[in-house]
């Protein structure tokens, strides 16, 4: 069975030597440069990954992909496509041989988003950039997927693991205008909507944010209840910036409700009612938040939610109503989560 890695790359030379090591069980490395100036191909090069250097105009994720994949040669049995900030923990290959079928189109690992402080996991979902040859191609200008032209057959790798080792001072200037295209060329993907309208908040827009992710729950598309129930919460996070709390609390409701198996929702909501010091409230959601044990493997997902916050809010919710003990007990599991 022949693995071949492939990827874009762009002023990632800091990363070159740890990713190719990385990928050094696969039997050919194969990369797209888009116009580095810092030396990345070179050395990329150096270290026996095939390289070609091509500009990609208008940049837009999806087209840069799918000419990377365009470069891997023919007679490959499986494509795993990373990027340089990514690594996989050493026996992925093997574990991918292991799981992988004849039937298989595309592989379902663990993938790591973020770390916490302290080193441990923070965001982490399942990830499927691992395919057969062939039989997808690469859509949508920023956030891109596979799409598949056969029926999707997906098979689970345990112990492959991919994690997202960043650079802080990368700018993600693209994302905006990228997603605003991806609206105007698919304006009923859901999908597409809720990102563009998570942008608009990370970017502190809040009133178009509130109004896409609105337009996001409307569609016929929007049918994905982890996915919902994130963009109602992002609505209540823009409303408690505008001063809306009673609108911000609604709509955490709602979200509970379209996700009960979420955390998310109901540590919002305790957070909001010890803003507004409603200790009782804020106890009551966030024992039902402690009450739900299993974490949801999607982006959607917070680890703030899975951490020493739930325990603190509750904590702090039971000090404020005199039951010292409880706080003193609540503390305590907050520090063994942090």
């Amino acid at each position: 069975m022949r693995i071949y890695v492939y990827a874009i790359a762009k002023n990632e030379r800091a990363f070159a030597a740890r990713w190719m090591e990385s990928m050094s069980e696969a039997d050919g490395v194969y990369v797209l440069d888009t116009g580095s100036t810092d030396g990345t191909a070179a050395a990329l090069e150096e270290l026996g990954a095939h390289v070609t250097a091509e500009a990609v105009r208008p940049w837009r994720f999806d087209a840069a992909r799918n000419r990377s994949l365009e470069l891997v040669p023919a007679d490959g049995d499986i494509l795993v496509c990373t990027d340089l900030d990514e690594t996989f923990r050493p026996g992925w290959r093997a574990a991918l041989e292991s799981a992988w079928r004849p039937e298989c189109t595309t592989a379902q690992y663990e993938y790591v988003w973020s770390f916490n402080a302290d080193g441990s996991d923070g965001m982490k979902f399942w990830y499927e950039k691992v395919h057969r040859p062939g039989i997808c191609r690469w859509t949508h200008p920023v956030h891109e997927v596979l799409e598949y032209a056969v029926p999707k057959v997906c098979c689970a790798v345990p112990g492959m693991r991919l994690e997202h080792h960043p650079d802080p001072a990368k700018s993600r200037g693209d994302y905006l205008p990228l997603l605003e295209l991806a609206v105007r060329e698919a304006p009923e993907d859901a999908r597409d909507r809720h990102y563009l309208g998570r942008e608009y908040m990370f970017r502190d827009m809040w009133d178009k944010a509130i109004g896409t992710l609105k337009t996001h729950l409307a569609l016929p598309g929007a049918v994905w209840r982890p996915e919902r129930a994130a963009s109602m919460v992002y609505i209540a996070r823009c409303l408690r910036r505008l001063d809306r709390r009673e609108e911000a609390e609604l709509w955490l409701l709602r979200a509970a409700f379209e996700a009960p198996e979420q955390r998310e929702p109901l540590v919002e909501l305790a957070d909001l009612m010890a803003e507004q010091g409603r200790w009782a409230e804020c106890e009551r959601y966030c024992r039902r938040a402690l009450d739900i044990r299993e974490r949801d493997m999607s982006y959607a997902a917070e680890p703030e939610s899975w951490g020493p916050r739930p325990w603190l809010l509750l904590a702090e919710a039971c000090a404020r109503q005199g039951h010292d003990d409880w706080a003193a007990a609540c503390a305590r599991m907050a520090g063994e989560t942090a």
